[in-house]
C-alpha cells in the first residue's frame, strides 16, 4: 500500500505553529497520486451584497487545525484510507468575473484530470459553477450531467441581477442546468428559507424537476427522513455536494454574505452530511464563509467541520472503490 500523507500531530506540534494548511496536511502542487484534493478558491466576484468570502479559504485552513485524525461516530480515519493533501488555491482574478471563472475552471480541470476527487472551499457560490464545468468534463463525470445535493438558505437559480447580469452567486445552478452539466431531476436543495423577491421565485427551479426541501419541511420530518429521500433522488450516478454555510443559522454561522435566520443547527448539518455514505460523490465544496463578518472564528470552524464530515464520507468512498 502506498504511503499516504498524514496531518501534523497536534500532540507533537501545537496547532498554532507551522504553516496553515487544510487539516494540517502537506501542501503539494500536483494532484497526481492523490485520492482527494483539498483546494481553496479565494474569489467572491459574484457577490451581490456583503463581500468577504474571498478570505474564506485562509480562515477555514486556520480552523481546520482543530480537526483530528478520525471521525468519532463512523470511525473513519480518512488519512489511513485515502491519500489527501492541500493543493493550495486555484488561480483567480478579483477584477474580471469571466476571466476569474475561466481560471477556476482551468485550475480545477487540471486536478480532476488526475482522477483525484476535489473538495474545495470558496469563495462565494458562483465558484461552484466553473468547478462543476470541470468536474462534469472530467473522468468522475462519466460524460453525463451530474446530480447535486445543495445545503443552502437560497436556491441560487435566479436568472439575472442588475440589468441582465447572468453570473452572480444567486444564479449558478440555473446556468449549470442550461449548460447541461446538472440534471435537475437529480437535484435536491435542503434548508431553503427566507424572504424572496417574488412569490414565484422558485417556480422555474421546480418546473425543471428540482426537489426543494424548505427548512420548515426539514424541521417537520427530521434529518433522517429528509436525507433518505435526498439520497434516493441522487441514485447511483455521480453527484456533487455543495454546502453553503448560510444553510446554518446565523446564530451559529454569522460570518456569511447573506445570512438568513431560522436555519439548520451545526449538529443537524453534521447529521445530514453523514447520511451521504453510499452516494457516488464526484466532488464537493463548502462556500460563502466570509471572515470579515465572523465572530471568534465560529463560522470558519463550522466550515472546517463540514469539510471534515465531507472528507470522511469521500474517503470511505475511496476505500469502497479500492477494495470493492
Amino acid at each position: 500500500m502506498p504511503t499516504h500523507h498524514q496531518p501534523v500531530d497536534a500532540a507533537e506540534v501545537p496547532r498554532f505553529a507551522g504553516p496553515a494548511t487544510f487539516m494540517r496536511l502537506p501542501a503539494v502542487e500536483d494532484a497526481t497520486g492523490l485520492d482527494i484534493a483539498l483546494v481553496g478558491i479565494p474569489w467572491d466576484g459574484g457577490t451581490t451584497n456583503r463581500a468577504g468570502a474571498r478570505h474564506g479559504p485562509r480562515e477555514v485552513r486556520n480552523m481546520s487545525s482543530l480537526m483530528r485524525g478520525a471521525h468519532h461516530v463512523s470511525g473513519v480515519a480518512p488519512y489511513r484510507i485515502a491519500n489527501v493533501a492541500d493543493l493550495g488555491d486555484l488561480p483567480v482574478n478579483p477584477i474580471d468575473l469571466q476571466d476569474g471563472m475561466a481560471r477556476i475552471e482551468a485550475g480545477m480541470a487540471r486536478i480532476v484530470a488526475t482522477g483525484a476527487l476535489p473538495l474545495s472551499v470558496g469563495g462565494d457560490h458562483l465558484t461552484t459553477l466553473p468547478v462543476l464545468r470541470a468536474v462534469a468534463k472530467g473522468p468522475r463525470g462519466r460524460g453525463k450531467p451530474l446530480g447535486m445535493i445543495q445545503f443552502d438558505a437560497h436556491s441560487d437559480t435566479n436568472d439575472s441581477y442588475f440589468g441582465g447580469n447572468r453570473y452572480t452567486h444567486g444564479t449558478p445552478f440555473r446556468r449549470a442546468i442550461e449548460e447541461g452539466i446538472l440534471d435537475p431531476r437529480r437535484m435536491v436543495q435542503i434548508g431553503i428559507r427566507g424572504s424572496v423577491y417574488d412569490p414565484g421565485e422558485h417556480d422555474w427551479a421546480k418546473a425543471q424537476g428540482i426537489r426543494i426541501i424548505y427548512i420548515e419541511e426539514v424541521l417537520r420530518r427530521g434529518a433522517d427522513d429528509v436525507m433518505a429521500e435526498a439520497c434516493a433522488i441522487l441514485g447511483d450516478e455521480p453527484s456533487y455536494v455543495t454546502f453553503d454555510i448560510d444553510a446554518i443559522d446565523p446564530s451559529m454561522a454569522p460570518g456569511t454574505g447573506t445570512p438568513e435566520i431560522g436555519g439548520l443547527s451545526t449538529r443537524e448539518a453534521q447529521q445530514m452530511l453523514r447520511h451521504l455514505e453510499g452516494v457516488t460523490i464526484a466532488g464537493a465544496d463548502v462556500v460563502e464563509v466570509a471572515p470579515p463578518f465572523d465572530i471568534g472564528g465560529m463560522t470558519a470552524l463550522a466550515g472546517a467541520t463540514m469539510m471534515f464530515e465531507l472528507l470522511c464520507i469521500m474517503a470511505a468512498q475511496v476505500g469502497r472503490t479500492r477494495h470493492g
